[in-house]
């Protein structure tokens, strides 16, 4: 990739972060801020979405960071394993691994007596359908063998990126960087390709 390109690509990665954290920060609390816009308080809005563009900008740097990184771990699998059916299969079992630690580690930290295993299974069901999606189109537009590299990217990636909510486990910070760093990654994935292929 041209360096003008790499810095194409790394701006629009950054605005697709800090705008879906603006937008995602707003709905997520409407109701503390939906008086903000019936008082059409300009300054107060400014400086709320300016704080979560900001926040956003940050959730999109650690995607693109894990990015890179898995662009390096995966030229490593196909190397240690020598088959892309035995690597793919590797990476199958990960993302078995990492959803099930997202239900039954998180249930086994943070519920209490009284909830259920429905919305840790729900989330976890949430990350892998966004990821079959991504992957589906990703599949689409090169081939089908990248099909379990784009699953293992928005699940396990994802859910590495994702950690530092995951530990505060506050409903509102999960959605909050979880969202935007799953537009980032798909983003990535889905673009890469057109950003190495211009000119």
């Amino acid at each position: 990739m041209k360096s003008r390109n790499w810095v194409r690509f790394f701006l629009s990665t950054l605005l697709i972060g800090g705008i879906s954290s603006g937008i995602i920060g707003f709905v997520l609390k409407w109701g503390e801020y939906k008086d903000l816009f019936i008082n059409f308080e300009i300054i107060e809005i400014l400086s709320i979405l300016f704080w979560l563009f900001g926040v956003g900008l940050i959730f999109s740097v650690i995607s693109q960071m894990g990015f890179f990184a898995y662009l390096t771990i995966h030229r490593f699998g196909l190397g240690i394993f020598r088959s892309v059916f035995l690597w793919n299969i590797a990476q199958v079992v990960l993302i078995l691994f990492v959803l099930f630690d997202l239900v039954y580690f998180r249930y086994q930290l943070f519920a209490n007596e009284t909830e259920t295993l429905l919305p840790y299974l729900g989330i976890a069901l949430y990350v892998f359908l966004v990821g079959i999606i991504v992957a589906f189109f990703k599949q689409k537009d090169t081939n089908k063998e990248a099909f379990i590299p784009a699953l293992f990217f928005m699940v396990v990636v994802t859910s590495i990126e994702w950690f530092p909510a995951l530990r505060v486990n506050e409903e509102n910070w999960l959605l909050l960087m979880l969202i935007p760093i799953q537009m980032c990654n798909a983003y990535q994935l889905l673009m890469l390709p057109k950003f190495t292929n211009s000119k």
